[in-house]
């Protein structure tokens, strides 16, 4: 970073557009959201068998239990590929049960020793440079000692954990992997690229069934069996784009008694067995198409003739999957079964046996599953808690229903397929979507997305909240680790290092979700909790002679790091403002928590820097300008001021407009993008980690929503102090938000 910020003054969005605050944070919105646009998940085909994700997004390959009699000197391989949106290093993560070899585009790119396998070695890690586009891997496994087999894959269980995808030309856009039986010769050549099983003249698991073609039986029996007093549903679509508002014909044979629905109104119903025909008025909008099918004595299922299924489309775009059909059950004669909510695939439905089951395809074993693949929409995670918060308050304040829109639906396509995805994780391993909020074990995984959820129910309704913040609550209030004088902290860290401390940070993993549930759930009891938790993390964490707090104390040792990071202090006053916002004057810790508060101001204040920004170190003005901590100082301030917490607050307010304007000189360009906000980090007793180690990204979700919120608490500081009274909320989030993908 050199002496004028980021970038050249003139790329500054001060200099293209002045001090126009709501500009500014518009032109950052509008960037954002511009750039991760609100795409629904992507399914696919996806099978349950022996190679399944473990808890942490990796790949199990337990071949020793697959194939217990594999003998020396054989090979079981495992095939499939990656994406990759750029060129980029990437770290893998590999267990060895027994020897391994790993190659990348068909060159090795690893060989385990014996000395580095399980449990010698818990977890190797493996840097490798993905191609931009389809990388292609081969496992390639062996008899050892100890045993035979693996874990592989992305190690990325917090952030962005990856899936792998099948690679052959027959199985296209299929999740998992191929692998063989033991082989006694290795493969003549290592599969770099696309290429058909049949190619590579060995055959691959699993197997591969065709199921249209050689059976005797009709779709539900293959998929089902053949058991009496159940039925099932088969969904697909008729689209408008074959015809215009007319007659059609659907002709075929049943094999056990079928209603046809249009729409969810039945059209036409056999109740025996045999050939069938019925004429359809259909309107060129598109149709839902659905057979309910009752198990026959010796069959059950139906086809359609060649023309009748010229008029179909598929049910869902299932990668994978080419047929036209999905399929749901069994269930027993006489349950009810809501279809439309179902077709919505963001749930499943209790069978006859009781099991949850979801939607499924004709394909042997293949069922389907939705997969998150965009950068940010739709994703679960603590810094887009924030983001999402700064975008709503925006959208409020700036009287844009789309930006409120977009942030609602965002947080609808995680809420509303909360269950889903908890049943998805016990089916499979790991879920395919809402990967923390799916596998809760820290606040981290829940508390700021889950305070923002609550804040976006004020605005409508939104679908799964309910169930969400309460299993939320539960973490919070009973699970989550405490100290013996009851404070919240890290037993188990994301990394052993990480064990048994508590982090600053995690006063806003926890504060505002306690203050809005205890609203949302009217149990004003868990503002004691707040209250209690802010005044336990300064008895550990705070320095008095800075009036400062340090990152992280260190159960073990029984000592704080005395550390004073940027951001984790930002947390901690951030919280501290949120929660005197909300708890009432007459609350026994009000006086004394507003005390605390005052002290972390004139603590900060002393630390500004002189061009407005405070820096990554707060006491070190030679470690980096860090925006997001001047955001949340800057935010509290603002807030301060406007309360009436601050005594001096003509230097308050001096400091806070010091540091706004250094943001748009210095962080924020013309185009709206963020510099300087420190990336996700780790701890260290010596301030040298923060300052060399932990760097800044370019638009990192830890920065954008609080710089946003700090924009918007300086326009409402200006406001108050010119009399002016602030914009109240916009209601009802309106009837313009379109349904949540």
């Amino acid at each position: 970073m050199g002496r004028q910020g980021y970038f050249d003054p003139e790329e500054s969005i001060a200099y293209q557009s002045g001090e126009d605050i709501m500009h500014a944070l518009m032109t950052i919105a509008s960037r954002y959201i511009g750039a991760n646009p609100p795409h629904p998940p992507v399914y696919r085909v996806s099978r349950p068998g022996p190679v399944r994700k473990s808890d942490d997004h990796r790949y199990r390959f337990p071949i020793g239990e697959m194939y217990s009699d594999m003998r020396e000197g054989q090979k079981v391989y495992a095939w499939a590929k990656l994406w990759s949106d750029n060129e980029q290093e990437f770290i893998f993560h590999v267990t060895c049960f027994g020897p391994i070899r790993v190659y990348h585009n068909g060159l090795v790119a690893y060989g385990s020793s014996s000395d580095e396998e399980y449990p010698a070695v818990p977890l190797l890690k493996l840097k490798r440079r993905l191609n931009k586009g389809w990388n292609y891997f081969v496992l390639e496994f062996s008899r050892g000692k100890q045993g035979s087999g693996g874990i592989f894959g992305t190690g990325s269980k917090k952030n962005k954990p990856l899936h792998f995808i099948i690679p052959s030309l027959e199985r296209e856009g299929e999740e998992g992997w191929l692998y063989t039986e033991p082989l006694d010769v290795p493969l003549f050549q290592i599969p770099a690229g696309p290429l058909s099983e049949k190619a590579t003249g060995v055959k691959w698991l699993p197997e591969e069934e065709n199921h249209v073609n050689g059976s005797p039986y009709g779709q539900l029996a293959r998929i089902y069996g053949l058991t009496s007093g159940r039925f099932a549903y088969a969904w697909t679509k008729i689209s408008g784009a074959y015809y215009g508002q007319r007659t059609v014909v659907l002709s075929g044979e049943a094999f056990s008694p079928v209603e046809f629905s249009i729409d969810g109104k039945e059209v036409f119903r056999k109740e025996r067995a045999g050939t069938f025909r019925f004429e359809l008025q259909l309107s060129p909008a598109g149709h839902h198409l659905t057979v309910k099918c009752l198990c026959g004595e010796n069959d059950w299922g139906f086809l359609l003739d060649t023309v009748s299924l010229e008029l179909l489309t598929p049910a869902h775009d299932v990668k994978g999957y080419n047929g036209k059909w999905l399929y749901l059950g069994p269930f027993q004669v006489g349950q009810v079964i809501d279809l439309a909510s179902i077709q919505t695939m963001k749930q499943t439905v209790p069978s006859a046996t009781g099991e949850e089951v979801y939607w499924r395809t004709e394909l042997k074993g293949g069922e389907v599953r939705p997969f998150l693949e965009n950068e940010w929409y739709g994703r679960w995670n603590y810094p887009l808690g924030v983001t999402l918060y700064g975008l709503l308050q925006l959208g409020k304040a700036g009287h844009r229903q789309d930006i409120r829109d977009y942030v609602l639906n965002h947080i609808e396509f995680a809420s509303s397929r909360f269950s889903y995805s908890i049943w998805d994780r016990a089916r499979y391993g790991a879920a395919g979507l809402n990967n923390q909020l799916s596998h809760i074990d820290s606040l981290d995984d829940c508390g700021s997305f889950g305070a923002t959820m609550l804040l976006a129910e004020q605005e409508c309704k939104l679908e799964g909240t309910a169930e969400t913040a309460a299993h939320i609550a539960d973490y919070i209030l009973h699970r989550q680790d405490r100290l013996n004088d009851n404070t919240l902290y890290r037993k188990v860290g994301v990394s052993k290092t990480m064990d048994n401390t508590m982090w600053c940070d995690d006063l806003y993993m926890s504060i505002p979700f306690l203050c809005r549930y205890a609203h949302w759930s009217g149990d004003e009891e868990v503002l004691d909790e707040a209250a209690s938790q802010v005044l336990l993390y300064k008895k550990y964490l705070y320095i008095p002679e800075l009036q400062i707090m340090s990152h992280v104390f260190d159960v073990e040792r029984g000592e704080p790091t005395r550390t004073p990071w940027g951001r984790g202090n930002g947390w901690v006053i951030f919280s501290l403002s949120e929660l005197l916002t909300v708890l009432p004057k007459e609350h026994a810790s009000f006086n004394v928590l507003l005390q605390f508060y005052r002290e972390l101001c004139e603590g900060y204040l002393g630390l500004q820097g002189r061009n407005g920004l405070w820096h990554q170190v707060l006491t070190d003005p030679e470690s980096y300008e860090e925006t997001s901590c001047t955001s949340m100082f800057i935010y509290s301030f603002a807030r301060g001021v406007r309360q009436g917490w601050l005594a001096d607050q003509e230097t308050y307010i001096q400091a806070t407009l010091h540091g706004w304007n250094g943001l748009i000189r210095r962080s924020i360009d013309k185009q709206g993008n963020v510099y300087g906000v420190c990336r996700g980090s780790s701890y260290s007793f010596s301030n040298q980690y923060y300052k060399h180690e932990l760097s800044w990204n370019l638009n990192d979700t830890h920065g954008i929503g609080i710089v946003l919120l700090a924009g918007l608490e300086v326009m409402s500081m200006q406001s108050s102090e010119r009399n002016i009274p602030a914009e109240e909320a916009v209601g009802c989030c309106g009837q313009s938000r379109k349904g949540s993908p």
